[in-house]
């Protein structure tokens, strides 16, 4: 079985190689689709009997572990030195520094990493990340699901 959660956040980004507008300072509203897999929860008296997770629950750990640093921030690539040195330059700015470019692709990529952690820490085996979908826009998107992670290209 397998349940999924939608959360959105505002974000700016870059991708200073991009050959088109993408190479300015931009922002979107993003969303997140979470889709994890497990059985059913059957015991009774429990609060999830007959869920595979709450959705709640769902929600609270990636807000926890992705969101929150996400939400209102400008998500850089730290060697985009130009950027990194203006944004540390504005008092209290919220920046995130990634190893790569922040295009919709590696932020799924990163985004699948950190909640496949916290919900396996989280819940141990009884349930996995099937797959995380991040829309930069309502009509451009990026996929990637648990086998994409098992097996990275060479």
């Amino acid at each position: 079985m397998r349940v999924t959660r939608r959360l959105e956040f505002d974000a700016g980004h870059r991708i200073p190689d991009h050959n088109s507008q993408c190479r300015n300072l931009h922002g979107h509203r993003y969303a997140l689709e979470i889709t994890l897999a497990g059985d059913l929860v059957e015991t009774p008296g429990d609060a999830a009997r007959g869920m595979v997770l709450d959705f709640s629950d769902v929600k609270a750990i990636a807000r926890e572990e992705l969101v929150d640093a996400w939400d209102h921030a400008f998500l850089v690539c730290a060697d985009d030195a130009p950027i990194v040195g203006f944004l540390q330059s504005l008092p209290g700015h919220k920046t995130v520094l990634l190893d790569c470019v922040p295009t919709a692709e590696n932020l799924a990529r990163i985004a699948f990493s950190r909640l496949a952690r916290a919900y396996q820490t989280k819940f141990g085996g009884r349930l996995r990340l099937d797959s995380v979908r991040l829309y930069e826009t309502p009509h451009c998107w990026a996929d990637v699901r648990a086998e994409d992670m098992l097996c990275p290209a060479a």
